[in-house]
C-alpha cells in the first residue's frame, strides 16, 4: 500500500481551478480532500495570498517517487514556472509523507521538512485525519499547538470552495 499525504497550494491565476485540477486528476486514488483555506504567503517573497488544501491518496502501484512525479506533472500542466524560491506559483504539490517511507534524498525528503512549522498544511490535514501523526515528529495536533497563535489564526477556511472530484 502506498498511502500519501499531499499538500496543495496556488496563488496565481485561477487558484481554485488549479486545486480542483489536482483533485480531478487524483479521483481514482483519492481517499479524502480537506476544505480549502486561504493563507498569507510564506517565505518572505512579496506575493498574493494562497489557496491551500491537503489530500490523502492511496494507490498500491505508486511509490514515493511516483507521487513526486505525479505532483510535478500536475504542476507542469498548470504552467508552474520555478523562478523564485518560495515565489508565486500557479500550483504547488508537495509530498508531505508516504506511509512507511523516510527519505533524506535531496530530491524527495520525507517527511517534508517544512511540515512541522506550517499551519497551512497542519490545519487542513487535521480536518481529514484528526489522529494524523507526522513520522518522526509526533501527532499533528500537538505540532499545531506549538505554533504561534497568529500563524494558526491566519489560516482562514473558505467554506464556499469545495474540492469534490468532477464526475
Amino acid at each position: 500500500m502506498s498511502r500519501a499525504v499531499l499538500s496543495l497550494g496556488s496563488n496565481l491565476g485561477d487558484r481554485f481551478g488549479y486545486l480542483r485540477s489536482v483533485v480531478d486528476d487524483l479521483a481514482d486514488v483519492l481517499v479524502a480532500a480537506s476544505p480549502v483555506y486561504e493563507t498569507a504567503p510564506w517565505g518572505g517573497v512579496e506575493q498574493g495570498d494562497f489557496l491551500n488544501a491537503v489530500v490523502i491518496v492511496d494507490d498500491p502501484a505508486t511509490d514515493a517517487w511516483g507521487w513526486l512525479r505525479r505532483g510535478q506533472r500536475l504542476e507542469q500542466a498548470a504552467g508552474r514556472v520555478r523562478t523564485v524560491h518560495w515565489g508565486p506559483r500557479t500550483l504547488d504539490v508537495d509530498v508531505v509523507t508516504v506511509a512507511g517511507v523516510v527519505s533524506d534524498d535531496p530530491r524527495l525528503i520525507l517527511p517534508h521538512p517544512g511540515t512541522p512549522q506550517r499551519a497551512t498544511v497542519l490545519v487542513p490535514w487535521l480536518d481529514i485525519e484528526p489522529a494524523a501523526v507526522l513520522p518522526g515528529h509526533g501527532p499533528v495536533r500537538a505540532l499545531l499547538t506549538r505554533l504561534p497563535a497568529d500563524d494558526v489564526a491566519s489560516v482562514r477556511r473558505r467554506s464556499e470552495l469545495t474540492l469534490v472530484p468532477a464526475r
